[in-house]
């Protein structure tokens, strides 16, 4: 079917004459899933570690034409998810230009009364079609405050004083799942919702049939219905009605990057931000691991409330943050490209706090800032563990033991670095092997790491003060 809408059918008996066939939403989503699979094409851009675990759930899911439930915790793809569904619809499917109907109807197959009786008393000619864009047909709610009226409906007060009656479909203001007929509806965090507007879910899921306020009206709504949730809420007892979940056709568990190469990858991918232009910044890969370990060690730290999960965005926006003072040093500083360092993350208590959630049993008393200063020691431990084992760089520490004193901090010139390392042995050389460069900026980053990381194993002492910190034995 071409995309030019000028050259699509604008009348019923247009529609007809061009073989148009009426088809479920869910049919049509199988059906134009089928095609994109077959063709090798991605089905789901951006989507990141989900290929062998997550991503067949879903196909499964949708050859089987279920509504599904995304259940896993925050910053886990969920909503991404459930938005790239409209990739599976039509590009453009038509229905009836009635101001008066309340739904985008099925020009072969009208719901509504009052599209029924305007097909069946004109001539197909004389029965106007527009044609509406799959953008269009997606729908989502988060479901805390969310009453029945905003997505079933409610008798209309308005309309019952102008005389309609209240047994007809003329009194009914319809909600969003009635007003997505053939379309996408998503519901973020479903234990959230209202017993009430859980039990108002039965009767579309089950019977594809809206009933409001027990009146004899009833629509057979065609919809795809998508829930999202966090298994600690959702598998709390009463949160959501049993038969709610017996009706809800799939369930996909999401998950975390599997491995820290993954997590890095998302958050290159998903950080919008440019490396370029006046001002440009270099990241070395082993600061991209620290930063995406920082958020590993947070996923399992025992002062962390687990339950609540540390979502994809504490990577992204500890990223942004590091970039951030990196590019300030390098404004500041003169340098170009300004690269970052291990003092950078020092400024993260601005990004990270807002989005931990302390163990109050397993914190012990300790504060927000003490909590992201462990994990953030035992990331840096982690990741220089693994480069020691790589390039040998024990003996470094063995300098430290002639008096050697170095300091560092995120405003300290590249330069100074050098000048400081003139006077130490050649053992330092080892230290470049991390990242091969000439480049006082990338050097100086090195030398951070080194320092920081012979700290986390106790092979040197460090002192702070003011946001810059002294190495030695």
């Amino acid at each position: 079917m071409t995309t030019d809408i000028g050259t699509k059918p604008s009348n019923l008996q247009q529609l007809i004459d061009n073989g148009w066939e009426s088809k479920s939403v869910k049919q049509e989503i199988r059906q134009n899933f089928l095609q994109q699979l077959a063709g090798g094409g991605e089905l789901y851009p951006g989507i990141v570690g989900y290929e062998n675990t997550v991503i067949p759930e879903i196909n499964i899911a949708l050859l089987s034409e279920h509504d599904m439930l995304y259940l896993g915790e925050k910053g886990q793809a969920k909503s991404r998810l459930m938005r790239g569904m409209v990739r599976f619809l039509d590009e453009y499917i038509p229905y009836l230009d009635l101001d008066a109907a309340p739904f985008h109807e099925d020009p072969l197959n009208p719901l509504s009364k009052v599209a029924k009786d305007f097909v069946a008393h004109n001539e197909p000619e004389q029965v106007p079609i527009k044609w509406w864009h799959r953008d269009d047909r997606y729908a989502e709610r988060l479901a805390p405050g969310t009453k029945f009226a905003d997505i079933i409906g409610e008798i209309d007060p308005a309309k019952l004083a102008g005389g309609v009656s209240m047994s007809t479909e003329e009194a009914l203001h319809f909600g969003l799942i009635p007003r997505m007929h053939r379309g996408i509806f998503a519901i973020n965090e479903l234990p959230e919702l209202d017993e009430l507007v859980q039990v108002g879910l039965f009767n579309i899921l089950e019977e594809r049939d809206v009933q409001i306020r027990g009146y004899p009206v009833r629509f057979e709504i065609d919809v795809m219905i998508l829930f999202s949730a966090n298994p600690s809420t959702y598998n709390r007892s009463g949160k959501v009605i049993p038969q709610l979940k017996d009706r809800i056709g799939s369930m996909i568990r999401t998950h975390y990057p599997i491995d820290r190469d993954q997590g890095i990858e998302i958050t290159d991918a998903e950080s919008g931000i440019d490396l370029g232009g006046e001002f440009p910044v270099a990241v070395p890969y082993f600061m991209k691991e620290i930063l995406e370990q920082i958020t590993v060690q947070a996923r399992k730290s025992k002062y962390i409330d687990q339950q609540s999960g540390v979502s994809a965005r504490f990577s992204l926006a500890n990223y942004r943050t590091m970039v951030a003072s990196a590019r300030h040093r390098g404004v500041l500083l003169g340098e170009n490209p300004a690269v970052p360092r291990i003092s950078d993350l020092g400024h993260l208590y601005t990004s990270a706090l807002g989005k931990l959630e302390l163990d109050l049993m397993g914190s012990h008393q300790m504060t927000e800032n003490q909590v992201l200063d462990s994990i953030v020691a035992e990331a840096i431990a982690v990741v220089f563990a693994e480069y020691v084992s790589e390039h040998g760089l024990d003996e470094i520490a063995e300098i430290f033991g002639k008096g050697v004193r170095i300091e560092t901090g995120d405003m300290i010139p590249s330069a100074e670095y050098a000048e400081r390392l003139k006077r130490v042995p050649p053992a330092w050389e080892k230290a470049f092997e991390i990242n091969a460069s000439a480049d006082s900026a990338v050097r100086a980053s090195c030398v951070e790491f080194i320092l920081a990381g012979l700290y986390s194993m106790d092979k040197i002492s460090r002192s702070q003060h003011n946001g810059q910190a002294s190495f030695e034995i």
